[in-house]
């Protein structure tokens, strides 16, 4: 166990491709504004192109046999998202013990999750599956192409909300944004959950007598409330400390 630990830890934390990964548009694949403006209104623009195509060549209502292709995708989204979720998580660990003596004095380990050190960058570990969470925002838009075509119909929110990820994960890339290494951990230990159900139902097991799938959105979306009202509590927090020291200081001086 120990030497699959170290193994693991090697391969999802230490390897040199994630210790010295940077966010670049030069390097970066998919890294610049016109990239993601482009993506999304092609993706928005496809989505609602295949509705009315569908619409006008079918009867309505009636699905287009997709076979194995959403069971595949379910199966490689559980996996993907254990991965990250896997790597995010070393990667903190190994962030913060190695960090942890340039803003101990004003943080507690939980504080850098919520928030990051001032002057942080995007680059390195925590970053590095970062990057590789924005990607999989375009391999998730291909869930709203399988429901228009067994279930002919066209989600709105199921577009706003893929658009809405997909941008919020590049900011986090764009402006190194705090909170994001709790999102991504809480966010893809869901989906590899979610996925994985999605795929055992897809191969004709058995599914949950309740909403299973609803059940874990409500409970991300409870999480990401909270971790939400962490942060805010930690700027509040600081604010008004800040200038009672900043006082203090001043009055020394003086």
């Amino acid at each position: 166990m120990i030497v699959l630990y170290q193994k693991l830890t090697y391969w999802l934390s230490e390897h040199p491709s994630i210790v010295t990964f940077r966010w670049s548009h030069t390097h970066s694949w998919g890294s610049t504004w016109s990239f993601l403006f482009t993506s999304i209104a092609l993706y928005l623009t496809l989505s609602t192109l295949l509705h009315l195509l569908l619409g006008l060549i079918l009867k309505p209502g009636r699905p287009v046999p997709l076979g194995p292709i959403p069971a595949i995708h379910s199966l490689s989204m559980s996996l993907i998202s254990a991965t990250i979720f896997a790597g995010t998580l070393l990667s903190a660990a190994s962030e913060i013990r190695e960090t942890r003596w340039f803003w101990r004095r004003s943080k507690t380990p939980f504080q850098w999750l919520l928030c990051f050190p001032l002057g942080t960058r995007p680059s390195g570990r925590v970053f590095f599956w970062s990057y590789l969470y924005y990607l999989t925002r375009f391999f998730h838009m291909l869930r709203t192409f399988f429901t228009i075509l067994r279930r002919r119909r066209l989600a709105s929110f199921q577009l706003f909300n893929h658009s809405i990820l997909t941008f919020t994960s590049f900011l986090w890339l764009e402006f190194s944004q705090s909170f994001q290494v709790l999102s991504i951990i809480l966010t893809t230990s869901v989906y590899s959950v979610v996925y994985g159900y999605r795929f055992w139902t897809a191969i004709g097991l058995p599914s949950a007598c309740f909403p299973f799938v609803l059940n874990c959105q409500i409970l991300l979306l409870a999480c990401n409330l909270v971790c939400h009202v962490g942060v805010l509590l930690l700027h509040f927090f600081k604010e008004n400390v800040g200038p009672t020291r900043l006082t203090k200081v001043k009055t020394k001086d003086v």
